[in-house]
């Protein structure tokens, strides 16, 4: 698979990298092209996260509207935006390509491929709503950064988990991860 992972810059830097680093090992994902905001790239540095290395990754300037993520003809099977800055969501749920990002997703959209957008901002407006179902009624998987508890988390590191995993899971990518099974009969 090649993967197309961009970073906005919504705060859940942390998010990015957990994702990058499962999509790393993964073992049917060959490439991934990475794309960094240049807002992102200050937020990552404001939280204290790097995002890894790996011989996977090729990374595109934000403003490389040459790069292969900017066509359809490049066949990338999947893209991911995460976090995904309200401001990001409203510029591709209105076909607004300014970057590199919003370009990659419009081609996302356009070729009928999966956009998982994991969106990272809470209260939502009514903007914020209306263009997340813009994007929802396109074809986007819009999945909020809200981590799920029934696993029990005991470290942020496995509260990330609960979202990148299902993120990473919509991408087509196989992983193992906690299922909730239920209480049972009693």
């Amino acid at each position: 698979m090649k993967i197309i992972a961009a970073v906005t810059g919504a705060s859940g830097a942390v998010y990015a990298r957990r994702c990058l680093e499962i999509l790393c090992q993964a073992p049917q994902v060959e490439r991934i092209a990475l794309i960094v905001s240049d807002r992102a790239a200050e937020v990552l540095e404001y939280e204290g996260e790097r995002l890894p290395d790996s011989p996977k990754i090729v990374r595109y300037d934000n403003a490389d509207m040459f790069s292969p993520a900017a066509s359809g003809s490049a066949r990338f099977d999947a893209m991911i935006i995460v976090p995904a800055s309200m401001g990001s969501v409203g510029r591709i749920a209105s076909g607004v390509s300014l970057s590199l990002i919003e370009r990659a997703a419009d081609v996302m959209l356009k070729e009928r491929r999966p956009l998982v957008c994991v969106v990272r901002e809470t209260p939502y407006s009514l903007v914020h709503l209306r263009n997340m179902t813009a994007l929802a009624e396109a074809g986007a998987i819009i999945l909020p950064a809200s981590p799920s508890f029934y696993s029990h988390p005991r470290t942020i590191d496995d509260l990330i988990a609960t979202v990148v995993d299902r993120a990473v899971e919509h991408l087509g990518v196989e992983r193992q991860h906690y299922e909730f099974e239920g209480r049972g009969d009693k």
